[in-house]
């Protein structure tokens, strides 16, 4: 069927269906989603006119480049709305996953509908009017994208924007730039190596314990015991006083009553955290050591091969000084492996959302919601103080964790469920500090309120890294009510011990909370893909491209700060050297690695298993197998309690949270009074990071975990070198 002739003629029909997908689209979605910038349309219109010229007449070409288009645009869209950050490298081969285009990795729905219809119809519009062919078009048309982009490399490289990733490029012009920079890397590092005297950077700034300050308290604090108050995610622009201290222009007052008891309390605006992940922040915050500064094996798992490091813990320290130290945290402990990570560190009683016997106010997939969460944690505080030996409890909560969720007047008060939940945990943690003074507990226990990450705030400078810490404290008339300074969650061990005038451990890093100090000091970060160092003086900051920018700084956190440039070279490699080093600072960079996960406790099955995450049986999560090596698996599975139909039984791989294409043998079903045993290996010709496995199980009844160890160390060199010609020729190929 032809068109009118009064209509577009039907050759150039198939320009304008190009046109609107690559072009007028991710141009109108941009705008849409509210990332407008200059740098971003023109990444828009290079990208998508170089696109554009290479599908056009060339149907075969055209149809997967514009699937493949439209699931990038859609899934980059999804995971910044999730979790406030474009894919790295190693999720670009997880965006086509059908779980990626969810709004979580919950599973709760598609956010942008909208979006994705429109890319549908688009789509769908090249597929049917791409096989026409219309008028030519010259050869230096691919001039104009071209130069585009390298108008806008040119601009990034000379002088970097502080925006946000999404705002600045489209995600396949995001990876070619990564590219581009690996190989200007390279090539830096040839031309300097020469230059250079291969010593390691000086990192005795970030790793020394620093008690060389004023104390505030001589001789130590009032309090007998210590409540620590994690609150899951939330970043230091929650609190009023911060925002007013740091001069922020986020005004939005999501938690006025949190607010409220931080006027009561010394606060620290400039309060750094060091990674994502609750795992990482609580290594932080309870070890005195900077947690890894990538996405490798969280130090948290590389602790349980320590028989010395985590005896440094802060739980082991007051322990060993006649504390009881216990941990609570609203979710089940399996996941991230707490359930052995947590008594490693020291704590003598680790529970979790099985300790709770009130009634949940709503159905929450990763445990108590954060109401139900502190009236049971009320009751925990009372229990300990029926004792008089002196106390440490670790609170965690998860309610504001993604899926986001509330009761219904909550969220019918708030715009997002996101903003709800806020709402929701702000009610709750002022309530429990109310019941806590009734109870009389402010008077004689040192209390701190933090949180373990931060879930970042779009369009406010370093959210990402911006947390918080309040502190509680008998001693209030002579603690100020700001702390001034830079301090972090590794400095937390410390202060606590510093606080009860007890010893700390020399390999224990940071400053104390309890002193004042002089002199500025070092710091790093490494939040939504940017590493970040604060030498007291100068702020620098590497992006994905491996470009740093330098600034004037007194502070970490700031609203804003004077540009002073960027560097490379040596300069700028010495930055993540600095960073690789901390990294290493328990396993000493070695290879191999043992893990054994399985602890042997009886665990009650659901019947059926909805949710990856939180449903899984197993905590091996977000480990690192590196280049070169080999990973072998041996698990054991034994029924304690099953009926007749027995327990099907699941093992999943996953990287960076999306299901990977790794074949593992699949698990037998496991029959009432017999035990199933599985081993297999794997090897790793490139490096795998954030990789998880999730043992899931669907019965009635229980089964125990005897043996779930994960052990990689290296191949032989011969495989080695045979891996890297088969992948020399497998790019050949394509």
């Amino acid at each position: 069927m032809h068109l009118p002739s009064r209509w577009l003629p039907y050759p150039a029909a198939s320009l304008l269906a190009l046109g609107s997908l690559f072009l007028l689209l991710p141009i109108a979605c941009r705008y849409w989603l509210g990332w407008s910038s200059w740098p971003g349309y023109v990444s828009d219109l290079g990208i998508g006119g170089l696109l554009l010229l290479l599908c056009y007449r060339r149907p075969l070409l055209a149809a997967p480049l514009a699937i493949a288009w439209a699931l990038l645009l859609l899934s980059n869209a999804e995971l910044i709305n999730a979790v406030g950050r474009m894919p790295e490298p190693s999720d670009i081969k997880y965006l086509t996953d059908p779980q990626f285009v969810s709004q979580s990795t919950q599973g709760s729905g598609i956010r942008y509908p909208l979006m994705a219809g429109a890319l549908v119809i688009a789509v769908l519009a090249c597929l049917l009017l791409g096989r026409r062919q219309g008028p030519k078009i010259p050869r230096y048309a691919y001039a104009l994208p071209v130069a585009l982009l390298l108008g806008h490399a040119v601009e990034q490289y000379v002088e970097p924007s502080e925006d946000d990733q999404w705002r600045l490029f489209n995600l396949p012009h995001k990876v070619l730039a990564e590219g581009v920079s690996r190989a200007r890397v390279a090539l830096e590092d040839r031309w300097y190596a020469s230059d250079e005297s291969g010593l390691p950077p000086d990192i005795d700034g970030l790793t020394k314990l620093d008690l060389a300050g004023t104390p505030l308290l001589p001789g130590g604090g009032k309090a007998r015991n210590v409540l620590i108050v994690t609150l899951e995610g939330i970043p230091g622009a929650y609190i009023a006083k911060n925002r007013q201290l740091i001069g922020s222009h986020y005004q939005e007052d999501l938690m006025p009553r949190l607010s409220e008891w931080a006027e009561r309390s010394m606060t620290t605006p400039d309060y750094v955290l060091h990674s994502h992940q609750t795992i990482r922040g609580l290594y932080a915050m309870l070890c005195g050591d900077y947690s890894k500064l990538d996405s490798g094996t969280p130090k948290g798992v590389e602790l349980l091969n320590s028989q010395t490091r985590n005896q440094q813990c802060l739980p082991n320290q007051l322990r060993a000084m006649g504390f009881r130290t216990h941990f609570l945290q609203g979710a089940g402990l399996r996941f991230m492996a707490k359930d052995q990570i947590m008594p490693h560190m020291g704590f003598e009683k680790t529970s979790g959302r099985d300790w709770f016997k009130n009634k949940p106010y709503l159905e929450f997939p990763w445990g108590m919601d954060d109401k139900a969460y502190f009236e049971g944690a009320l009751k925990y505080v009372k229990q300990l103080r029926q004792d008089k030996q002196p106390w440490m409890l670790t609170l965690l909560t998860v309610g504001t964790h993604q899926p986001y969720s509330a009761p219904k007047e909550y969220l019918e008060r708030y715009p997002t469920a996101k903003q709800a939940a806020i709402g929701y945990l702000d009610d709750a943690v002022a309530d429990f500090l109310a019941g806590l003074e009734k109870q009389g507990v402010l008077k004689d226990t040192l209390v701190i309120v933090t949180s373990d990450e931060s879930h970042g705030l779009e369009n406010v400078r370093l959210a990402s890294a911006w947390g918080f810490n309040l502190v509680l404290s008998p001693d209030a008339d002579k603690l100020p009510k700001v702390k001034s300074g830079v301090y972090g969650h590794v400095d937390l061990t410390a202060s606590v011990l510093d606080y009860f005038d007890l010893p700390v451990p020399d390999n224990i890093a940071g400053r104390s909370l309890f002193r004042d100090y002089t002199t500025p000091r070092e710091i790093m970060s490494y939040t939504n893909g940017l590493l970040r160092q604060h030498d007291g003086k100068v702020f620098t900051e590497c992006n994905f491209q491996q470009v740093c920018r330098r600034y004037e700084s007194s502070g970490f956190i700031a609203d804003s700060a004077k540009y002073l440039g960027r560097v490379s070279g040596r300069q700028a490699r010495l930055v993540s050297q600095r960073a690789a080093l901390l990294d290493q600072s328990i396993t000493g960079g070695q290879i191999g690695q043992r893990y054994q996960f399985a602890n042997r406790e009886r665990i009650d099955l659901k019947v059926e298993s909805r949710d990856d995450w939180a449903d899984n049986l197993i905590g091996a999560q977000y480990l690192e197998m590196p280049k070169g090596t080999r990973t072998r698996v041996t698990l054991k599975i034994e029924a304690v309690r099953l009926d007749r139909n027995g327990a099907a039984l699941r093992l999943l791989t996953k990287e960076f949270d999306r299901n990977n294409n790794l074949v593992i043998p699949s698990l037998p079903a496991l029959k009432r009074g017999e035990s199933v045993e599985l081993s297999f290996d794997f090897d790793n010709p490139e490096t795998r990071k954030a990789f998880s496995f999730h043992l899931l199980g669907e019965g009635r009844g229980a089964i125990r975990i005897s043996d779930f160890s994960v052990v990689t160390e290296p191949l032989p060199p011969e495989l080695v070198a045979n891996q890297e010609v088969d992948s020399a020729m497998e790019a050949a190929a394509h």
